[in-house]
């Protein structure tokens, strides 16, 4: 610590020292600063006193500016020392290098979106061409745009992943309206339902219409808008689900409302099966097996490599929204606690 100590010389001149006071032995001739304060022409003013008082005053209060800058560069030079510490993970020796495996996810996702930005392009052509004979001979169910749709998923997943189903004999006859539900894990199940081949009408937000080419493609195939937080979108669309399976088109659910982020079967919202019991068509309950593997929630990026396992069961048919629920959801959780 150091203090500042102004006197009066015999020339009446005013002087400043600064003496160090602390733990540290005194030397013996302690060294004297003699600060005199000048005018613009370097000459000494008349007015010492008063001047040593000023400039005792702005030495004060300008030690915490002082300080605080030390602290900031005492700050800066540890900021400058734990990055440096961290922008070695990105040298050849880093501790968590980039392994072969993930690697191969990056390039095959980039891949995938490859294949399906391209196909996509050319099979929406098609269905621009078609839209007016089909508004004027399928408005509901829109066989030509879902048999267009069913390409595209094929061209687009088979080249990639293993796609196995199970249980194809118990799906409706295509013309048969039916209210369709399954366990969400991933973006891959969309592509994956859809090799299926039936023209059911998905549900999805309103953000996704936007999209170049794809979300196009889904107001030509009739999906159905839905705003997640509106009340009232929410019973706009069911509505709207009730008097297309009236009409003879097929509504498809996923009952969770999101993806699972674990694979973990979440809780079952009784939309879907509201439409069925009012409507009298049958729920048909899908299991979808691998696809959260392939493709976690937020790592769309990359695609992993193995296969996907479909699992179609039998049809339930009630007039109890509760009852179809409970029986679809034990369907589903039953087969992946065994095979998920």
């Amino acid at each position: 610590m150091e203090v500042v100590s102004c006197f009066m010389a015999s020339s009446s001149l005013p002087h400043v020292s600064i003496k160090s006071i602390g733990s540290l032995p005194k030397p013996r001739n302690r060294s004297v600063v003699n600060l005199i304060p000048r005018n613009i022409y370097g000459l000494p003013k008349k007015n010492g006193g008063m001047s040593c008082t000023l400039f005792n005053r702005r030495i004060e209060s300008l030690r915490p500016y002082y300080e605080i800058n030390l602290r900031k560069r005492h700050q800066l030079s540890r900021n400058f020392v734990v990055r440096s510490e961290l922008a070695g993970t990105g040298s050849h020796g880093a501790a968590f290098p980039l392994t072969d495996f993930q690697l191969g996810s990056k390039v095959r996702g980039i891949c995938f979106y490859a294949v399906t930005s391209f196909v996509a392009i050319f099979l929406f052509v098609l269905m621009v061409v078609g839209h007016p004979f089909v508004l004027l001979f399928d408005r509901y169910r829109r066989k030509w745009h879902h048999l267009i749709a069913k390409i595209w998923a094929t061209l687009t997943v088979y080249p990639f992943i293993d796609v196995q189903f199970e249980g194809l004999e118990n799906l409706p006859e295509p013309d048969t309206p039916a209210v369709y539900v399954s366990n969400h894990q991933s973006f891959l199940d969309i592509y994956t339902l859809l090799i299926l081949g039936r023209s059911f009408k998905f549900i999805s937000k309103t953000a996704i219409f936007v999209f170049p080419i794809i979300g196009w493609a889904m107001y030509l195939l009739g999906t159905i808008p839905l705003k997640r937080m509106d009340s009232r979108s929410q019973l706009d669309c069911l509505k709207r689900c009730i008097d297309l399976v009236r009409k003879g088109a097929s509504v498809f659910f996923f009952p969770e409302g999101t993806r699972s982020k674990d694979g973990v079967l979440g809780p079952f919202k009784k939309g879907a099966f509201s439409v069925a019991a009012k409507t009298g068509v049958p729920v048909v309950p899908i299991t979808l097996i691998g696809t959260g593997k392939l493709m976690p929630v937020g790592m769309e990026a990359a695609l992993n490599s193995g296969s996907v396992k479909v699992v179609i069961h039998k049809p339930i048919e009630g007039n109890n929204a509760d009852i179809l629920c409970e029986k679809a959801r034990n369907a589903i959780a039953d087969v992946l606690s065994l095979r998920g």
